[in-house]
């Protein structure tokens, strides 16, 4: 299966459209605008017609993954000048035909509920396999956990692990003392793309926040910006198609979620519908800072056995909590959120938990999604400081797509 850098988004383009251009500046819109369709923004789109741009950028990593493609597997030219994004491909053709069958497959058959993605049939692979394979059947039995759980019998409340991590990273006296917080560091994109970039994150309580990572000017890949400002949200990402856009549906209910989690005392209120899954053991957390491959990407830290906790957002996100059973520190977060033809997810690992006034931060992130992942290795946190309230502004870069334009 092919591997590539999110901050390319290669994924993103793998079948159905074209881009039409880039949004020139414009006033900022008011957050009751509606977003922007991806049929406003593309051209050619017959079957993906009317969702959100962020959302179909997300349908196109999920069929990326689930087949093993990037971008130029279905669009001649693509990585090159000379790309055309609307000429109709064998592939996108195929692509197209795939949607509708597995859309019927659920109207027919699920009343409507997206039970059969792509996923379901090619796990990784252009071709599905139709024979089992001896070494699956007598093999060790796959420990991947449902999309929704419900609460397992014999498990605790959830109350009682989420008291236990909040008491671990120093009780819900001094969460609630930290206001704000600036931390710095270095990133390496998956497979060292680009070289390592400097990191800046920012977040006010109870729901602002921004990563912004530089990269070497030797790179040409400038800088990647996400932005949360408590009601809306833009990714600017380098050497991509799009460039800068405003979220809208499931990526800007999930950048609301980082930034509230940002501050976990905040926790319980966030999210609702809590349960607890059955304990689990996750094997490939990344190892500590000092531990690096040579493309950057962290070692493995050996396993953890994890209580699962899982509970609901809004608009049908879900959200999965893995706590070390021991520490009862958070070690893993998955998101996910709906898209037409499937969840989408987001995964963020964390480790090398330092004291900071009291409270015990993550100093080290592995920031995962369907199109990329970020190694992040902070080096500073400073709690309480000020902060401008223009770190939280949408970039300037003069390129937005927003929404209501």
């Amino acid at each position: 299966m092919k591997l590539w850098s999110g901050l390319m988004f290669a994924a993103a383009f793998l079948a159905i459209v074209s881009v039409v251009g880039i949004a020139l500046a414009a006033p900022q819109a008011a957050p009751d605008a509606k977003p922007l369709m991806a049929d406003q923004v593309f051209k050619n789109v017959q079957v993906l017609k009317g969702i959100p741009v962020d959302d179909f950028m997300g349908t196109m990593g999920f069929m990326s993954s689930a087949l093993g493609f990037d971008c130029s597997d279905c669009h001649t030219g693509a990585g090159t000048e000379k790309v055309d994004w609307a000429a109709d491909t064998p592939r996108k053709v195929t692509a197209r035909k795939m949607v509708l069958m597995m859309n019927a497959i659920n109207h027919d058959n699920f009343p409507g509920r997206q039970m059969v993605t792509c996923w379901s049939c090619h796990r990784g692979r252009d071709r599905p396999l139709t024979t089992p394979s001896l070494s699956f059947v007598y093999g060790p039995v796959p420990d991947d956990m449902d999309d929704v759980v419900g609460q397992a019998p014999g498990q605790p409340p959830p109350d009682q692990i989420l008291d236990k991590y909040l008491q671990a990273i120093g009780g819900a006296q001094r969460l609630a003392g930290i206001k704000s917080f600036a931390a710095k560091g270095s990133s390496v994109g998956f497979g060292g793309f680009g070289g390592g970039g400097t990191v800046q994150i920012y977040a006010k309580f109870p729901d602002q926040r921004a990563t912004v990572i530089d990269f070497p000017p030797a790179t040409g890949r400038g800088h990647s910006v996400r932005v949360f400002n408590g009601t809306q949200g833009w990714i600017e990402t380098p050497l991509t198609v799009l460039g800068e856009y405003e979220l809208t549906g499931g990526e800007l209910d999930g950048a609301k979620l980082d930034a509230e989690l940002s501050f976990p005392g905040q926790i319980k209120e966030s999210l609702s519908n809590w349960r607890v899954s059955l304990p689990t053991t996750i094997t490939d957390l990344p190892g500590p800072s000092s531990q690096t491959s040579q493309e950057g990407d962290a070692k493995t830290a050996g396993s953890q056995d994890v209580n699962v906790v899982q509970a609901s957002g809004p608009h049908g996100v879900v959200v999965t909590f893995y706590f070390n059973q021991d520490s009862g520190l958070l070690v893993r977060m998955i998101r996910t959120a709906r898209t037409p033809i499937g969840r989408i997810p987001t995964q963020v690992d964390y480790g090398d938990y330092r004291d900071v006034n009291g409270v015990k931060m993550p100093f080290r992130l592995l920031f995962a999604w369907l199109d990329g992942r970020d190694a992040i290795q902070l080096s500073e946190i400073k709690t309480n400081v000020a902060i401008d309230p223009a770190k939280f502004s949408q970039p300037v870069s003069g390129k937005i797509i927003r929404s209501g334009n």
